[in-house]
């Protein structure tokens, strides 16, 4: 029996995988580009130059880069027989709607979709430990 845990954000996903006693830890990163609006026409006042963003660029090639990122994540879990997705944010939930929507065989493997906070490799490490064995 495999269980894996995966602590997500949108930078990085740490798997724990534990069969038989035996743990492994892999961390997989997004090289999701972070973009942040910023003007340059140096003025405040009400009406005057402003820039034009085109944010619907940005967001959609942040969701490519999404995806590309679920799909990395998912193409190493493929052989486990239990699952639970924890992590800040909103992240953990967006990978879970993923993996029922395309994933349909990893998705009945899902145990819980828990929040978390910011945590070491050791922290991921235990909190997987935990979780399986209180369920």
């Amino acid at each position: 029996m495999k269980n894996t845990g995966i602590w997500i954000d949108i930078d990085n996903a740490y798997i724990v995988s534990i069969e038989n006693e035996n743990e492994t830890f892999k961390t997989v990163s997004s090289n999701i580009e972070h973009y942040k609006a910023h003007g340059g026409s140096g003025t405040k006042l009400k009406g005057g130059p402003q820039d034009v963003i085109q944010d619907s660029k940005y967001l959609e090639r942040e969701k490519q880069q999404l995806k590309l990122y679920f799909k990395d994540i998912a193409s190493q879990i493929n052989d486990t027989n239990a699952l639970v997705l924890f992590g800040p944010a909103d992240t953990n939930e967006k990978f879970s709607k993923e993996l029922h929507k395309h994933y349909n065989s990893l998705s009945t493997k899902i145990k819980g979709v828990e929040k978390a906070d910011s945590m070491t490799e050791n922290q991921v490490k235990a909190w997987v430990r935990d979780y399986f064995k209180s369920n």
